[in-house]
């Protein structure tokens, strides 16, 4: 399965966002690093992605749709443990049953001045998934078959850090609206995975 890169990222991204990032000298920010986790895993005979809702706080990400994840400690070897160390953190999904097996490409986030770092893992059996109160909301199990259905790509008004009752693109999944740097990483994974299919 390759890789389409920034060019997927965009698809997702509102034009504001692309010209903000066409600006941005990203280095000349020292960004921190965060790492993040696409997990499959089977439930009921269908490959599902699980998603979380971010609770409400005094933050850029409040209430908002992510993948499991988060930012780099000090004691983490690389990126990929990052994102196995927070997965299991925020959704109780033990690093030893997961196989990473992919790379995807980075996004930068100016509102939180972030690089992500995304991975695709999976796992044998569905997850005893366990939500941590403090980070997690809801945890959201979307069958992989809506991340891929176009109808399921929607333009919204919403009102954003750096703009006010702007359209984004969006998926629409499970009834919740995913739009920003998650989308993006989605779109990415989406493209992947119907290119790796017309093979």
């Amino acid at each position: 399965m390759s890789v389409p890169g920034e060019s997927s990222h965009f698809i997702m991204a509102p034009d504001l966002r692309i010209k903000e990032l066409n600006k941005l000298k990203i280095e000349e920010r020292n960004p921190r690093n965060a790492a993040v986790m696409m997990l499959f895993y089977p439930k009921e005979g269908i490959t599902h992605i699980v998603l979380i809702l971010r609770p409400d706080y005094e933050g850029v990400h409040s209430g908002q749709i992510a993948l499991p994840g988060g930012k780099v400690e000090q004691h983490d070897l690389n990126y990929k443990e990052t994102a196995l160390r927070e997965t299991q953190e925020e959704v109780g999904v033990n690093t030893n049953t997961v196989k990473v097996i992919k790379t995807l490409t980075k996004v930068y986030i100016p509102p939180s001045n972030f690089w992500v770092h995304p991975f695709l893992g999976f796992t044998e059996n569905r997850p005893d998934f366990v939500a941590q109160e403090e980070e997690v909301a809801k945890i959201i199990e979307v069958p992989l078959s809506k991340l891929l259905d176009e109808r399921n790509v929607v333009p919204q008004k919403l009102s954003t850090s750096y703009a006010k009752n702007i359209e984004v693109p969006s998926f629409e999944l499970n009834g919740y609206v995913v739009w920003g740097a998650t989308a993006m990483m989605l779109s990415e994974l989406k493209i992947s995975i119907k290119q790796s299919m017309a093979l």
